[in-house]
């Protein structure tokens, strides 16, 4: 699927997706609304509405009103993944997006949530679930780093800036890749590094601790990180020699990480193409 919707433009993308009148319910809030009622009584009313026009489902279970003289799919679509699950949580490269910190503008949006559930299209965007690393997939809100935050008319479970910055570089296909990565994140002017590390530290991976210290060290000027932050993460560092990735990209071994990273991320050289 074509990830991409255009560049550079969030108040643009944001317009797209204002809130236009529409409500957004999962059938047990629509039950609830109507004080109970039998399960068949309350499907069958759903679907009168829908073939009236009045409500379109997003998905098994999720319904949005359709505003006189609009359209369905102008909901916000982080209202969308907040209510796909119980549990859910815009995560990645969508909860940078959501906080105006991205190089690029995705119609995908990914959340996470320990539940088994599918991907789905609504209108132009993609709905991706992401189960949580296994090191916090059982800790509280899948290892931390949740906030419930006004969003479109209502209020959307997002990851914070600082777990969405380990996030897609523990998992970087779900970043965009490192020029995407690195151009998002330097367009994020303050990070709580105690939560950075802490989270970090969590998933327990040397891979992703060293990918985070080179990016801290490479900025660590603007975001004002000091020696003791890198000495936590340096001590989790891989002992032997890593890619950067599973691509094995030849490049330049940068101490004491132990991390083999390509030139052209090191310089950022993005017009470069591997």
């Amino acid at each position: 699927m074509e990830r991409f919707l255009y560049r550079r433009s969030r108040s643009e993308y944001s317009a797209h997706f204002a809130r236009r009148g529409t409500l957004l319910f999962t059938h047990e809030e629509y039950a609830q609304s109507r004080g109970g009622g039998s399960p068949r009584t309350v499907d069958s009313l759903l679907r009168k509405h829908v073939q009236r026009g009045r409500i379109a489902r997003v998905r098994r279970g999720l319904y949005v009103s359709v505003p006189a003289g609009g359209a369905a799919d102008t909901v916000d679509p982080y209202l969308v993944a907040t209510k796909a699950v119980d549990d859910a949580a815009v995560s990645h490269h969508a909860a940078l997006q959501f906080r105006g910190r991205t190089y690029s503008m995705w119609t995908e949006v990914t959340f996470l949530t320990r539940s088994h559930t599918r991907a789905f299209r609504f209108g132009p965007v993609e709905y991706v679930p992401v189960r949580p690393p296994a090191a916090v997939a059982d800790l509280e809100d899948m290892g931390g780093g949740v906030e419930t935050v006004a969003s479109g008319g209502g209020h959307a479970r997002v990851c914070t800036c600082e777990r969405a910055m380990v996030d897609v570089l523990h998992t970087p296909a779900l970043g965009g890749g490192w020029e995407e990565i690195w151009r998002s994140l330097e367009m994020i002017e303050f990070f709580d590094l105690e939560a950075v590390i802490t989270y970090t530290l969590r998933l327990d991976t040397a891979t992703t601790v060293a990918r985070v210290g080179v990016f801290l060290e490479q900025h660590r000027e603007r975001l004002f990180v000091e020696d003791t932050h890198l000495e936590r993460l340096r001590a989790h560092a891989p002992k032997d020699p890593r890619y950067l990735d599973a691509s094995r990209e030849p490049g330049r071994l940068v101490h004491p990480w132990n991390l083999i990273v390509p030139e052209r991320v090191l310089d950022q050289r993005w017009s470069e193409v591997a």
